[in-house]
């Protein structure tokens, strides 16, 4: 075990031997630091949060009461491997959030970026991808093995099924549950997700220049209504796009996918 001497550790709190506290850090009473978990500078743990498995904080996060973060992975296939959950700086991980480590049969490693923000009752399942800036508003559920790109913000009491992929910039609608894959810069809304526009609020926010969202608009429109299939038409703006933020898109459609898409309403 390896606490530094500028750690604020409550008297009550029980950190495990084997854990490593780094720098600064913070650990409220009756908190729970397992032996495989690692804290990086100035990390704050709050009462009653509980941190365990081989799990890693990265520096400046913040970990709220009742938290339970690292635990085993809700897979029956699950046989007690040794798996990891990783967690980037600045992360708020609010009340009552449950985070899993991996399993063997998705890469043993579940990931959380940078500034991400999980809000009070989310969840993220084992092996999920959940990239940087994102948003889980209260009581989202991310399934095991998703992916979730940079700027994601996912509204709340809703659902993503197992190995769906949001790209990069999509934001979800609150009580939605999503099922296929979500392009970048995508709006999704209604109970059933269905993808409804582009998410041109959060574009503009990112200073994302005039040019690029007119391309971007106009390549979902030949999406929705080009000719031939959903991917003959992505493989088409490939083709004929410059605009870096397009090229993400048919990139994104193009990849492999074990969900499929979801398609602009209307497509053919």
């Amino acid at each position: 075990m390896t606490i530094h001497p500028s750690a604020t550790i409550h008297p009550s709190a029980v950190v495990e031997p084997g854990a490593h506290v780094a720098e600064g850090c913070q650990i409220g009473p009756f908190a729970l630091i397992g032996p495989e978990v690692t804290l990086g500078p100035r990390v704050t743990v709050k009462s009653h949060a509980v941190l365990t498995g081989w799990t890693d904080v990265g520096e400046d996060s913040v970990i709220f009461p009742f938290a339970t973060v690292g635990e085993v992975p809700q897979d029956l296939k699950y046989a007690g491997e040794r798996t990891r959950l990783t967690i980037g700086a600045r992360c708020r991980i609010r009340e009552g959030a449950t985070l899993n480590t991996g399993t063997e049969g998705g890469g043993g490693v579940t990931r959380v970026g940078d500034d991400v923000l999980i809000m009070t009752g989310a969840h993220v399942g084992h092996d999920a991808q959940i990239g940087n800036r994102v948003i889980l508003v209260n009581n989202v559920a991310i399934a095991g093995h998703c992916v979730l790109g940079d700027d994601v913000i996912v509204g709340g009491l809703s659902g993503v099924h197992q190995w769906v992929r949001i790209g990069q910039g999509a934001i979800i609608g609150a009580v939605t549950m999503v099922t296929n894959d979500v392009i970048p810069y995508g709006l999704v809304q209604a109970p059933r997700g269905e993808l409804d526009g582009l998410n041109l609020v959060g574009l503009k926010r990112r200073g994302v220049d005039r040019g690029n969202i007119t391309a971007l608009r106009a390549a979902y429109q030949m999406l929705a209504q080009g000719e031939g299939t959903f991917l003959d038409r992505a493989r088409r703006l490939a083709d004929e796009t410059d605009s870096p933020h397009v090229r993400e898109m048919t990139d994104f459609i193009l990849s492999a996918s074990d969900r499929s898409f979801l398609t602009p309403k209307g497509a053919k």
